[in-house]
């Protein structure tokens, strides 16, 4: 009876009757706020208790918190609450005074709050949300994969921050602080363990004040970074790879800038080729046109220049450049690509490499030469070998005699060939170059005696690899002319080689004298020939001697001085 009537009352109040229908939890505190006075039907749904079992209940069973502090705690925002079977709910409460309209809320919708949705749309990522008031963070379900944490407010600063150093926690306390205390955002960088594996987080905030200016929390986005840091790492590490094998090639990097004309040069070789200290600076293309670059090298470059711009290829060219630290001319190539910020656009920059490639520049034009001296060599030896025979042919009493006068005068020209091509070959002896050269031409008697037609006098000099070569290809000239047109050329004609070792130089100076008498009426020739130029750029290009030469009638006659250089033990393979 007394339920019918509490029924009807509720009936009549209309108040009564849109609390408990209300699609809304509603809950109601006593004044000190540790009881519940009222809660609506759709509360006690959302967090599980049977309808009617809540009034009387002390509100410290909804938190699931011990009872000290729970003054000031059930502030206006998210909370996290407990059902009655325990597991947890992440609500929504909105306060009136005492009365609290609580609603249930997604994680990933809590994080979206209106303080920090700009932050988050910017950054889409993972979201949290730190309230001052609990200490708690809320984790979106990103946020909480990338910590390895259960979505929610489940998770502390405290316990957040277990992994890291004291270090690391004083440097991030003050950034934080910093920007509380400002209202300014932050960001910082911090390793962190999670699942055992120390991952790299980018982690951005600002601070949200509460009613009172101070701040009340923090919102922001978090981010995995560990593999762009690997990334960063592993591009210092190529960066450092390619310093290494373009120091070991010794290879100049470049950056162009085409606007400003400025250069940077990203190693030390290229202030090396260049001869530059670092306190000179770098060169633009206006002074490495105008200045550095040899002047008949400057159209082919600048050809190279426009034609690169214009088919959008990679820039090749080669020239001479003035060394600044000693003012050497030295030769360079040089490779690189324009760059543009877009298709059709002009290029802002070239990139590129500088090697100074003097010294094969140098051994490519002396291995041309030997090559073509091979050539001229072969067609000399042909006619070398055809003044022998005739030679051996005019003097030998019988077949017998003619072999063997003939195939020790070929042993003997096969023997000079050798020295000069033998790598290892490291000195020689100007009389046994002599020897091997002259000796096919020394006629011999029948009683074994030479008929004196070469004459050679001088002391025992060593020549180094490094001229014995050059000298040795001379004397080899000499010879052949000799007998192609000279004194060799007849059974007459005698040839009188004498040198001297005169002070000077690191090892001396070698004075070195070839006369020719008796041959054929000489006369000075109308060309230039091979052999001619052979000897002018062996001896005074790579030997640096004082050549002189006479054509008189009565026989050819060449004076040379050449310093000797010093022994170079190091090269001495039995060393």
């Amino acid at each position: 009876m007394s339920e019918q009537v509490g029924q009807d009352s509720a009936a009549d109040d209309p108040y009564r009757t849109g609390f408990e229908e209300a699609a809304i939890g509603l809950l109601v505190l006593s004044a000190d706020e540790s009881l519940i006075v009222a809660a609506n039907r759709t509360l006690h749904d959302l967090i599980g208790w049977p309808p009617g079992t809540l009034p009387g209940r002390a509100a410290a069973e909804l938190l699931g918190d011990e009872p000290s502090g729970l003054q000031g705690r059930l502030q206006a925002g998210l909370q996290l609450w407990r059902r009655a079977d325990g597991s947890p709910l992440d609500v929504r409460v909105i306060r009136a005074g005492r009365t609290l309209v609580v609603e249930s809320v997604d994680v990933d919708a809590a994080a979206h709050s209106e303080a920090n949705s700009e932050a988050l749309a910017a950054a889409g990522l993972g979201e949290w949300r730190w309230d001052g008031a609990t200490g708690l963070l809320t984790l979106s379900r990103r946020a909480a994969r990338i910590l390895g944490r259960p979505p929610g407010r489940s998770v502390s600063w405290e316990d957040m921050t277990t992994s890291l150093s004291e270090a690391e926690l004083a440097r991030l306390g003050a950034l934080t602080a910093e920007a509380g205390a400002t209202g300014s955002s932050y960001q910082f960088d911090t390793p962190i363990t999670v699942a055992g594996r120390t991952v790299i987080l980018r982690v951005r905030g600002q601070a949200v004040p509460g009613p009172d200016g101070e701040p009340a929390s923090m919102v922001g986005v978090i981010q995995d970074i560990t593999t762009r840091v690997e990334a960063r790492d592993e591009i210092l590490s190529r960066d450092q790879r390619l310093r290494v094998a373009t120091t070991i090639a010794k290879l100049g990097i470049f950056e162009w800038h085409m606007l400003e004309d400025q250069a940077i040069w990203e190693n030390e070789h290229m202030y090396e080729i260049f001869g530059h200290a670092p306190e000179d600076g770098t060169i633009g293309k206006a002074e490495f046109l105008n200045d550095i670059l040899h002047p008949e090298d400057r159209p082919a470059v600048r050809k190279a220049i426009s034609r690169a711009l214009r088919e959008d290829g990679i820039l090749q060219i080669g020239g001479r450049i003035r060394r600044k630290s000693d003012g050497v001319w030295r030769t360079i190539d040089m490779a690189g690509r324009f760059e543009r910020d877009a298709p059709g656009r002009l290029p802002r920059r070239l990139i590129g490499v500088v090697a100074d490639v003097t010294d094969r520049r140098i051994a490519e034009e002396r291995q041309s030469l030997l090559i073509r001296e091979l050539h001229h060599r072969v067609k000399n030896t042909l006619a070398t070998v055809q003044a022998i025979v005739g030679s051996t042919a005019r003097t030998a009493s019988s077949i017998e005699s003619f072999y063997e006068a003939f195939v020790g005068r070929i042993k003997s020209l096969a023997h000079t060939h050798s020295v000069l091509t033998e790598d290892a070959w490291q000195m020689a002896s100007l009389e046994n170059l002599l020897l091997n050269e002259l000796k096919p031409y020394a006629e011999v008697d029948a009683e074994g005696g030479a008929e004196g037609r070469i004459s050679l006098s001088g002391p025992g000099i060593d020549l180094p690899s490094e001229i014995a070569v050059p000298i040795g290809m001379a004397i080899h000239e000499l010879t052949t002319n000799a007998a192609k047109y000279g004194a060799l050329s007849n059974r007459t004609g005698r040839v009188a080689v004498a040198w001297t070792l005169e002070p000077g130089g690191p090892a001396g100076i070698l004075r070195f004298s070839w006369r020719e008498t008796g041959g054929p009426p000489v006369a000075p020739p109308s060309r230039q020939g091979f052999g001619s130029r052979l000897l002018q750029r062996v001896l005074i290009a790579q030997v640096q001697a004082e050549v002189t030469t006479d054509y008189a009638p009565g026989g050819f006659t060449l004076t040379m001085r050449a310093p000797i250089p010093p022994r170079n033990d190091s090269l001495n393979p039995l060393v």
